[in-house]
């Protein structure tokens, strides 16, 4: 009797382990296609992320070289008061306002004070910003944030 008893258990351990293989085979497959689904969207993903990083720096060289180019043929003049009234104009603190003229908040705060006074690039740099409006402020201050 222990000897049936044996090969009975063997033998349903066995069809167990083929229904389960047979069950499990399904999962394996699908599991294997939605790992290669995910390399794959894995891959796309970090192209997009090149391709928008490379626009960003195409961009944010574009805006500021067009602007610079416009504004060398005029003499421009610089004053404390237009800086500061144009600053509060945008709606820009002095370290977002710096941003836009690649210059620091100090830099900022200082001319507005009249304390200093900018240099040349730098007030061809402010002349460029002198025709934008809130919108397009806000905007170069993301492509310069991002980038």
């Amino acid at each position: 009797m222990p000897n049936l008893a044996t090969v009975m258990k063997d033998e349903i351990q066995r069809l167990a382990r083929k229904e389960i293989r047979s069950e499990t085979a399904v999962l394996k497959r699908q599991s294997a296609q939605h790992r290669r689904d995910i390399a794959a969207l894995k891959r796309e993903n970090a192209e997009l992320k090149r391709t928008v990083e490379f626009l960003k720096k195409r961009e944010a060289k574009r805006i500021p070289a067009a602007d610079v180019k416009k504004v060398k043929d005029k003499q421009v003049r610089f004053s404390p008061k237009w800086l500061k009234t144009h600053r509060e104009k945008l709606g820009l603190s002095a370290a977002d306002y710096a941003k836009l003229i690649d210059v620091s908040p100090l830099s900022i705060y200082n001319w507005e004070q009249g304390k200093t006074t900018p240099r040349r690039k730098q007030v061809e740099a402010l002349a460029s910003v002198r025709t934008l409006g809130k919108r397009e402020a806000q905007q170069r201050l993301e492509v310069i944030e991002a980038g």
